[in-house]
């Protein structure tokens, strides 16, 4: 099913149990509300963290936990994320409101953070039946969509209190210096060659403008929409990579995965079925984006090519963790080809100039 409401819950998959036996007594002590009858699901989506959903009694929570096995270096960060969603709530109000931070492995060994259930829609894949011939429909999810990542980039984010998040000067080249770092890391037998791609990306990096708050793994299928009106978005999730830098590495992001007409099928994988009429080209997204942030996208090319790279990076290290045993889900066992095809995609993009 890969348009999925977020009312939906699985049986927690074999290897990712909680220890509730030590989990519910910790949250009883220290989570407000934490009362009545306690049962705990899984949400079943999603590729890396992962994500259940608490109950007690009437009040609903989701924790959310480092995948298991040995994880890569910068990735996973559960302290980052309630740094930032205990206190974003309150000036981007699509940031779910985290409540409580777990460092004391001996709960259930990993950090884990507990924050404010948020109901709704995830598209995936396919769209709901609300788009079926809907071309209004489909240009205000775009235009919604766009406005919602310029209004993160506009946010004050010393104001937040959140100015020491990151270090912005240097973002770019410790940005591509760490994703190659992480692609080296993350090697198996069978692992794409990425060296071209990688050498296209270091020759000529753009210079960055002033710096904003960056989620850095924003995509549809990281927000939450209405089940009413589907072109709203109501949350945006999955805040553990999210830091201070360059926001046009978020735009880039996007760029990645939006799909158009008559896009090569290295696109297949991709969790942004724009590719019917009505949705934003890639040129419009990069248009409307300029116009309401009124920042300077002229190497956005760039940016384009270095997201495709990242994400091979990402299903890199999802890939890795299946081949050394780290997980049993046997959505990741053909990841390899999945790398492939992004690798691929980012050189066709680095060649035609960036």
């Amino acid at each position: 099913m890969q348009v999925r409401s977020v009312n939906d819950t699985i049986d927690i998959r074999p290897g990712e149990a909680l220890e509730t036996e030590r989990l519910e007594p910790y949250l009883r002590d220290r989570l407000p509300g934490a009362e009545g009858p306690f049962d705990v699901r899984q949400f079943g989506g999603g590729h890396a963290n992962l994500t259940y959903h608490l109950r007690f009694g009437d009040r609903e929570f989701v924790l959310r936990r480092p995948p298991f096995g040995p994880l890569p270096k910068g990735g996973h960060d559960m302290q980052r994320e309630y740094r930032v969603l205990s206190k974003l709530y309150a000036s981007f109000p699509l940031a779910p409101r985290a409540f409580l931070l777990c460092t004391d492995h001996a709960v259930i060994g990993a950090d884990f953070v507990v924050m404010e259930r948020r109901h709704g829609t995830v598209i995936r894949r396919s769209l709901p039946p609300y788009f079926d011939g809907n071309l209004e429909a489909r240009g205000r999810l775009s235009e919604n969509f766009v406005d919602t990542l310029a209004a993160l980039h506009t946010v004050d984010y010393a104001a937040a209190g959140l100015a020491d998040l990151g270090k912005p000067d240097g973002y770019l080249t410790r940005q591509l210096s760490g994703w190659t770092e992480r692609w080296h890391v993350a090697a198996t037998p069978d692992q794409t060659d990425a060296e071209t791609l990688i050498a296209r990306l270091v020759a000529d990096p753009p210079r960055s403008g002033a710096p904003g708050l960056v989620h850095n793994d924003y995509k549809l299928d990281n927000a939450i929409v209405s089940s009413d009106d589907p072109t709203e978005l109501v949350a945006i999730l999955d805040w553990d990579m999210s830091t201070i830098g360059d926001p046009l590495t978020d735009l880039g992001n996007v760029l990645g995965l939006w799909l158009e007409p008559g896009d090569p099928p290295t696109f297949g994988s991709s969790t942004m079925p724009t590719d019917v009429p009505g949705f934003y080209t890639r040129a419009d997204v990069v248009a409307r984006y300029a116009e309401k942030t009124g920042r300077d996208c002229s190497r956005a090319a760039w940016y384009h090519a270095f997201s495709v790279f990242r994400y091979a990076v990402i299903a890199q290290q999802i890939y890795a963790r299946f081949v050394r045993g780290a997980t049993n889900d046997e959505r990741f066992r053909d990841f390899a080809t999945y790398v492939t095809l992004l690798v691929r995609r980012g050189e066709e993009l680095a060649a035609k100039g960036i």
